[in-house]
């Protein structure tokens, strides 16, 4: 097994399957300037809290919605200075997709991590163009991909000279309609040295679940992200929402903010011994 490789977001957020864990939070789509804020804001100040280090994730545009009348994100032009702000007022690094070429050097020049959509994830034209970007790249794992696939993802940002590659597990199609996470997938995914996140709260969806949008159970996030904590991976990925059975997208995955501190506390703790029992394959 290759040694593990770090990556720098900034000089004091790191991921690395043996460093502390970092967690990726924010609602599923950005809505407006000052939900944006008030969600930051009270995720930096959970965070500082408990002393676990973060980013902020949100998307302008979620491209992918099950049907046209699906709402979509701010857009990118108007998301831009958002992001900016938050970066310069809050002082957080920001994360959010891409699923265009073009856009990969536009957000590159703002965010701090752009992230590959699970359906996008063997788009070779799109991966080069997001490792070219010079931000660091998350890549969902494919919801119809065997993990070990992952390998050759990360080669094709390789190819740009980029090595600062997150690669993160969302579960896998299970019949129509539904998601099942094998945790099995985050040590083969460990086994390319990359640090490998855990996405709870997409894991639990059902994709076109309630015929015109996605349905999930959040109930089981928690139960998700506490089993990935405990194998020991670089970062964990939770939507999150003041208001989530209100909110315009993915409402039946996201854990309210006000459950967040629990959460964390918890994982933080499972994280702190898997760290010491860390989970390695030949």
């Amino acid at each position: 097994m290759p040694p593990f490789h770090h990556v720098a977001v900034s000089p004091d957020v790191v991921f690395g399957n043996d460093l502390p864990l970092v967690l990726i939070a924010g609602p599923c789509q950005m809505e407006s300037r000052e939900h944006a804020l008030e969600c930051a804001a009270a995720l930096k100040e959970m965070a500082q809290e408990a002393g676990i280090k973060l980013i902020y994730k949100s998307s302008f545009d979620k491209a992918n919605r099950t049907s046209i009348s699906g709402r979509r994100g701010l857009g990118l032009d108007a998301s831009l200075p958002v992001f900016a702000e938050i970066k310069s007022k809050l002082a957080l690094p920001v994360l959010t997709d891409i699923h265009t070429e073009e856009q990969c050097a536009v957000m590159g020049r703002v965010v701090d991590i752009i992230q590959v959509p699970a359906f996008l994830c063997r788009q070779t034209d799109l991966l080069i163009a997001a490792g070219r970007s010079g931000a660091v790249v998350n890549v969902k794992k494919g919801q119809f991909l065997a993990p070990d696939q992952m390998a050759n993802v990360a080669a094709k940002i390789e190819s740009t000279g980029n090595s600062r590659i997150l690669l993160t597990e969302r579960g896998a199609s299970f019949g129509y309609g539904d998601l099942v996470a094998d945790m099995r997938a985050l040590p083969i995914m460990a086994r390319t040295g990359y640090p490998v996140i855990m996405d709870a709260t997409h894991a639990v969806q059902s994709p076109g679940g309630q015929g015109g949008s996605s349905g999930g159970d959040r109930r089981f996030a928690p139960v998700l992200a506490r089993a990935a904590v405990s194998l020991g991976i670089a970062g964990v990925f939770i939507e999150t929402h003041p208001d989530p059975d209100h909110a315009p997208s993915d409402g039946p995955n996201m854990i309210a903010l006000r459950d967040m501190p629990a959460l964390i506390e918890m994982l933080m703790k499972f994280d702190a011994t898997a760290k010491c029992y860390p989970v390695q394959i030949d």
